[in-house]
């Protein structure tokens, strides 16, 4: 699985989740995580979760990664989901390890009553996409949601820390990938 952290500041508009987003703007062949610092505003007609149609989801700085599997053919939405899952329970554990205690509701990270990420999963007939985004500030945001960023979680986190915390869950998801399928490698199937 490649990593890639993107030093444009990308408006994430929801067409990242689309298949082969990777391969189609960076030339990134094959399954992959792509990670940026930049805003969101996902326009009515881009939003792909039933639950949130029609409402506003926008931020104005936020932590983005994007993750496309291509191991699973055809594409599983239920084996998405259980990744997702995976993704979120390294994000909060790593956070914890830098002071900033969550709390997860599904895939939704939360500090104190406050949302702090968004999430959704999708899948194509040859591939399972995830987007996984935390605010870094708490402007932006919709104004029925009570949300707060990273930069309000742990007043001694600057942007240099963040591209830290972005290198360590990508390369921590990684390797869970990467040891579940060793571990299937050598385990005795009847």
């Amino acid at each position: 699985m490649k990593y890639k952290k993107l030093k444009e500041n990308l408006l994430y508009d929801g067409s990242p989740i689309e298949p082969f987003w990777a391969f189609k703007e960076f030339k990134i062949k094959g399954s992959s995580i792509l990670a940026w610092i930049g805003p969101m505003d996902i326009k009515p007609e881009e939003i792909i979760d039933y639950e949130d149609v029609g409402l506003p989801i926008k931020s104005d700085e936020m932590v983005h990664f994007i993750i496309e599997h291509f191991d699973i053919q055809p594409a599983d939405i239920k084996s998405c989901y259980h990744r997702q899952r995976i993704l979120v329970m390294i994000v909060k554990d790593i956070l914890s390890e830098s002071g900033i205690r969550t709390k997860r509701e599904g895939d939704d990270l939360y500090f104190g009553d406050k949302k702090l990420s968004v999430s959704i999963v999708t899948c194509s007939n040859s591939s399972m996409k995830i987007h996984f985004g935390m605010n870094v500030i708490n402007k932006g945001t919709p104004d029925d949601v009570e949300t707060t960023g990273l930069l309000e979680c742990n007043k001694n986190l600057d942007e240099e820390k963040i591209h830290v915390l972005m290198d360590k869950i990508s390369e921590n998801y990684i390797n869970e990938i990467k040891s579940i399928e060793e571990d299937i490698t050598k385990t005795k199937v009847f």
